[in-house]
């Protein structure tokens, strides 16, 4: 899986993932997208024809749910999977966001206890029956239907109209004097929300959204556009003058009786947690707050703060002392040693001879960083080896490497090291499986493998493969 930075060019090319979703949450829409990627820094790939969104924010990433373009629940299923095999192969922390509350009980399945759940209430968005839009029902509405009325009577001369692109210049005019009092708040969001609404004005058609204006003594009082995906019309801007008494329910209204009539539900957005947004909004009488879940995914391996010291008969493994530093650089520079570890020391390297204690700070780095647990193999005191876990996964499984300085290979230590980090992995961190590879040429390596109890599960061109679980 590729991910690309999501330009707002692209993002007409992707409406086919957004006409058939019903998840009934705004972020999933190309109005959403348009008016927020830019800040949210969204990326996009597209598997199976289903489109991967993912945002990057305060140094993390979050994927949202899989959109498939028929709704086909399964190939939503597989791709969540390559979401989940990106992050592991990537060293990147699994997170998900905006997910739709009938996903969360497989997530939260599938990664076991160990999972943060958030659904943070100025996020949710507004759900509400088209119906009631439309005709302002019952006395619950009777307040929404005296400001109608009012407006009526105060404006007898209103007409609503769909939004053309010939009506450009006078509604970008109307907007810009609205801007001018929104701006008077000083909120960050109030700005951004404005750049967006500016800049998807003249793409509402590319983005085959509906937009409607409302008049009244002669010039525009209140403007609003959305789009519809699947069941539901997403209102994206909703702006009305101050001081027009009734504006804001009439384009509601207008806009419903317009564009909703063949849909079940608008979606009004989230109230950010503006507290006179949210009054506004509740005041409609919504049907449902949708709920966004985010999912941050937690391994064992991340409680761990200290490298432990695992004992052996004859061997003990520990974090590597500053003084075995040179014998590490030994340990990691040797092209023939390492021809089968499956990582050249030179694509970190800041320089062509680093000293020794570049090689074990870089492995202290990626323990630090939650990437590997890398223990030096010890003998007599004498730095012998090291062994790794890493590659660790999101459903308890990690993989396991080690190597032996020349001198001291062919005396078992190997397989020693491999059945004490294991046993560690099964019993302190709570793993369930854990894998291994070796190059097919490298027969010595599958022969040591298999010795420390892993079995065979599969092959390619390049690999042998192997496994062990806690059970095992």
């Amino acid at each position: 899986m590729q991910l690309k930075k999501l330009e707002r060019e692209n993002i007409s090319s992707l409406l086919g993932y957004f006409k058939n979703q019903n998840t009934h949450i705004c972020n999933y829409t190309a109005g959403s997208l348009f008016m927020w990627g830019k800040y949210l820094s969204t990326h996009y790939a597209e598997e199976e024809d289903c489109l991967v969104l993912c945002d990057r924010y305060v140094g993390n990433r979050y994927f949202y749910w899989p959109l498939s373009k028929t709704g086909d629940a399964a190939t939503e299923d597989r791709v969540a999977e390559k979401i989940e095999k990106f992050c592991r192969e990537n060293y990147i922390r699994l997170h998900f966001t905006a997910v739709p509350r009938d996903k969360l009980p497989q997530l939260v399945l599938r990664y076991g206890s160990d999972v943060h759940v958030s659904n943070i209430r100025r996020w949710r968005d507004y759900l509400y029956n088209a119906s009631d839009f439309i005709h302002y029902p019952g006395g619950r509405y009777s307040g929404q239907r005296n400001h109608v009325n009012k407006f009526k009577k105060n404006y007898p001369d209103h007409t609503f109209s769909v939004y053309t692109p010939a009506d450009y210049a006078e509604v970008e005019s109307f907007l810009r004097e609205v801007s001018a009092v929104q701006l008077e708040k000083a909120e960050m969001l109030a700005a951004e929300e404005m750049n967006g609404v500016f800049d998807i004005l003249p793409r509402l058609e590319e983005f085959g959204m509906c937009a409607g204006i409302l008049r009244a003594g002669g010039r525009i009082v209140a403007f609003s556009a959305g789009e519809v995906c699947g069941d539901t019309l997403y209102v994206h801007i909703e702006k009305a003058l101050r001081g027009v008494q009734g504006a804001y329910p009439a384009v509601a209204q207008l806009f419903a009786q317009t564009f909703a009539q063949n849909v079940t539900y608008l979606n009004r957005e989230d109230d950010s947690g503006d507290a006179g947004l949210r009054k506004s909004k509740m005041q409609y009488l919504p049907v449902q707050l949708v709920d966004k879940y985010n999912l941050a995914i937690h391994r064992s391996f991340d409680a761990i703060s200290a490298y432990p010291q695992i004992t052996t008969p004859r061997l003990v493994l520990h974090a590597i002392a500053d003084e075995d530093a040179a014998d590490f650089a030994r340990l990691a520079s040797d092209d023939a040693l390492n021809r089968y570890w499956g990582y050249d020391w030179r694509e970190n390297a800041t320089e062509p001879n680093p000293p020794p204690s570049w090689f074990l700070e870089d492995v202290r780095k990626d323990f630090k960083q939650k990437n590997e647990l890398p223990l030096g193999v010890y003998f007599e005191n004498k730095l012998v080896g090291e062994v790794v876990l890493h590659n660790f996964g999101y459903r308890a499984e990690a993989e396991i490497g080690m190597r032996i300085l020349p001198e001291w290979q062919g005396r078992g230590f190997a397989r020693e090291s491999l059945i004490a980090l294991m046993d560690y992995g099964f019993i302190k961190l709570n793993l369930e499986r854990i894998e291994a590879k070796c190059f097919r040429e490298n027969t010595t390596s599958a022969y040591t493998l298999k010795a420390a109890g892993m079995r065979p599960c599969g092959e390619d061109e390049k690999f042998y493969y192997f496994y062990k679980t806690a059970s095992m």
